[in-house]
This record gives structure tokens, C-alpha cells and sequence, in this order.
């Protein structure tokens, strides 16, 4: 069986995580993607993210995004290097980068720059405010987009301070959104012959990401704030809430999930009392009832509740980043993968979420420069070139 982008070619000019988040997906699916790294400036800067190494110019991070892609190391700022950059646009299907938005045109990695040598060719820009206006020339991340789109404001405790998710999900978003955008422009330069740029701004993206709450403010005038034990903005139950040994997350966002949960604690006192008979009511009285709730299901142990109300009713227990990983139903799906890295034998990954009828590729993220020899050598450059170009300090 053949990968579903086998015969992609994506080049990417991506450090840190929107760009390798993107890419991977790509990667992960078949495509070549070709990683183009500064070796005088030493890569992906994740290559240094600590606190976690594998060696020279390796670590956890960059493996964590850059699993399935090959690493040619080129001076983009020297013209033998664009040179190298024409003769693979030439063989591509896109290119893809998250450099800063006033770089791209600077780099020559506009559909403009790059349309003369492959007319098809779909030019990906992310960025953290866009290539034009007063904030192209601004860096961003993650944590600052979350910040001004509001996201701060609706985590935590509400008498709290401001706080961000976890995770860089706006990175990851921007990543996903872009891999989305590359396909759809793949298949439009298929039917018209002609590719396009296409920008995504981790702003942009963050903004979008406000949905409900935002349609609920742009119509009503209506600010959504932060709702204890984190809760939902509207239905009721559904939070966390306190058991025997930790804490379960209950979600009831219909009248029937209730009614069953009310069902399956033996308490149909709750599920007659007006104050909670409807889901308005529910949500009007909800200080009423969290307590309530509070101490009936801290008679048992999380995992004794999941027992019961499990396939019932929506509900998890809420886990740590150590009880998530070894979950044994994570596990028993195939959840953690083990790439061969040469420094690391048994060096384990989190596998792609995608699942085909097919095993995906499994090889750990290429070394700096590791490919440079073989893509240079498929453009059709012969030994001596490719030692010119090495002694030049192009690659």
C-alpha cells in the first residue's frame, strides 16, 4: 500500500513548533519533507531546547516535531544557496516556513520569487502577525497570542490571576490550520496549473479559536469569563469535581446525560429538585448544586466512579501528564512509539493521532544536515559541486 501524500515534496524553513507541527503531519502521511537549516547558525533552534538532549545538535523537542523529514543544511542568505533553493522549488510541491513575516520576501520565498522556477508551487507563510503592516517585522509566540486573543482570561480559577493553557495549542493550531491550507493549495495548482501564497498568523489563528464566545460578543456584547473548576460557560454539571483520591471531570451537556447521571448516583432527589429540573436552571443555580455533587461523589475513588458512570454519561478523571502516558488504554492504542535514534535506542514518541489501515513511517528526526549529500545528489549536482558548495560554507 502506497501513504496518502506519497510523492509530496514540501519544503520547510521552520524552526521551534507551528512550522515542524505542521510539516510533521505532512511527513507523517509520506511526504518528503525537506528541512532546510542553517548549519553556522545551528538549525532549528529546537535543536538546542533543553532540558532534555540526544546528543549533538539534538534533543526531545526537535524530535517531538521533526520525526519522517530529511535535513539539508543551506545558506539562504548566499546566491549559490538560492540557486540550490530554485533547483528544488523546481522538483516541489509547496514550501512551507514560520520565519518572521517581514523575512519571506527578504529570503525569496514569495510565490513571486519562486513561480519563475515552478509556476505550480504553493508558498506557505506562517507568521506571528503577517507579512504586511505595523507588526511584520515583530517576533511572536504562542504565549502572546494567547494573551491578547483573550485566552487568558477565561483559564484558571476565576479569582486567580491570568493564566495560559498548559500546552502551546495556538503553535499546534497554526500547524494544523497551515498543513489544511498547503493540501487545498496543492489541489487547486493540480486543476489550475498555478500555485498561490497563502498566509496563517498564529494571531489570526488564536482570534478564530475564540468561536461561541466570540460570535456570543460580537452580537450580544456578551464577555465570557472564567467559571470555577473549569467549568463550562453555560451547561451544567459540567466541571471537575472532587472524589475520594483526587478528581473526575463530568460533563453533562443534554437533559438526558443528567437525568442518567442523577440515574446512576441513586439521587433522583436532585434530578426532581426545580432548581436544577432544567438546564437553565441548572446553570442559574450551579454554586447550589457543585457542592452538593462535592459530596456525594467523594464517597468513592475517581476510578471507582469511571466504573460506574463510564459509557454513560461523559466523564474522565483528570490526570496528571504521567497517569495520561500510562493509561493503559493510550497504551493498548498503539499511543507511544518507539524510534530507532542512534543515540537512544528505544527513544519513545507520541504517535500521530491519524490512523490508517497501514503502519506510518517511523524514522526519528533527521541530524543537522544529515540528507544534504543525497537531495543535492537527486537535483542532479554532481561530487565536485557538491564539495564547491561545501567549501564555500553554502552547505
Amino acid at each position: 500500500m502506497t501513504l496518502p501524500l506519497t510523492g509530496l515534496r514540501i519544503i520547510a524553513i521552520e524552526h521551534w513548533g507551528a512550522g515542524p507541527y505542521g510539516s510533521g503531519h505532512l511527513a507523517d502521511l509520506g511526504a518528503d519533507v525537506i528541512k532546510i537549516e542553517n548549519r553556522h547558525l545551528g538549525g532549528d533552534a529546537s535543536r538546542g531546547a533543553g532540558p532534555h538532549f540526544l546528543g549533538e545538535n539534538d534533543s526531545h523537542f526537535f524530535q517531538t516535531f521533526n520525526r519522517n523529514k530529511r535535513s539539508l543544511s543551506l545558506d539562504l542568505k548566499q546566491d549559490e544557496g538560492q540557486t540550490v533553493l530554485h533547483r528544488l522549488a523546481n522538483t516541489a510541491d509547496a514550501l512551507l516556513h514560520n520565519l518572521r513575516g517581514d523575512q519571506a520576501g527578504k529570503l525569496g520565498l514569495t510565490y513571486a520569487d519562486l513561480s519563475p522556477y515552478n509556476p505550480k508551487i504553493v508558498c506557505a507563510h506562517i507568521s506571528a502577525y503577517g507579512r504586511d503592516g505595523e507588526r511584520s517585522a515583530w517576533p511572536g509566540f504562542d504565549y502572546l497570542m494567547q494573551a491578547e486573543a483573550g485566552f487568558y482570561s477565561l483559564t484558571g480559577e476565576p479569582e486567580g490571576p491570568p493564566a495560559r493553557f498548559g500546552l502551546s495549542m495556538v503553535d499546534f493550531m497554526t500547524g494544523a490550520t497551515t498543513s489544511t491550507a498547503v493540501l487545498a493549495g496543492i489541489l487547486g495548482a493540480r486543476e489550475t496549473g498555478e500555485g498561490r501564497d497563502i498566509d496563517v498568523t498564529l494571531y489570526d489563528v488564536a482570534m478564530h479559536q475564540l468561536t461561541y464566545p466570540g460570535v456570543w460578543y460580537l452580537n450580544e456584547e456578551f464577555v465570557t469569563e472564567r467559571v470555577a473548576r473549569s467549568g463550562h460557560p453555560y451547561a451544567v454539571p459540567s466541571q471537575h469535581y472532587r472524589t475520594a483520591d483526587g478528581w473526575i471531570l463530568i460533563m453533562c451537556q443534554s437533559q438526558h446525560f443528567w437525568e442518567t447521571f442523577c440515574d446512576l448516583l441513586k439521587r433522583s432527589d436532585l434530578k426532581e429538585d426545580t432548581r436544577f429540573v432544567g438546564p437553565q436552571e441548572r446553570y442559574e443555580n450551579r454554586d447550589a448544586l457543585t457542592p452538593l455533587l462535592d459530596e456525594h461523589l467523594g464517597n468513592r475513588a475517581t476510578a471507582d466512579w469511571i466504573a460506574v458512570l463510564g459509557g454513560q454519561i461523559p466523564c474522565a478523571p483528570v490526570n496528571d501528564i504521567a497517569q495520561a502516558l500510562d493509561n493503559p488504554f493510550f497504551r493498548d492504542r498503539g499511543g507511544v512509539q518507539e524510534v530507532p535514534h542512534p543515540e537512544r535506542p528505544g527513544f519513545k514518541l507520541i504517535a500521530n493521532p491519524i490512523r490508517l489501515d497501514e503502519p506510518l513511517p517511523n524514522r526519528p528526526g533527521p541530524q543537522l544536515g544529515g540528507d544534504t549529500d543525497d537531495i543535492l545528489t537527486e537535483l542532479g549536482y554532481l561530487d565536485w559541486e557538491i564539495d564547491s558548495l561545501r567549501g564555500a560554507g553554502i552547505i
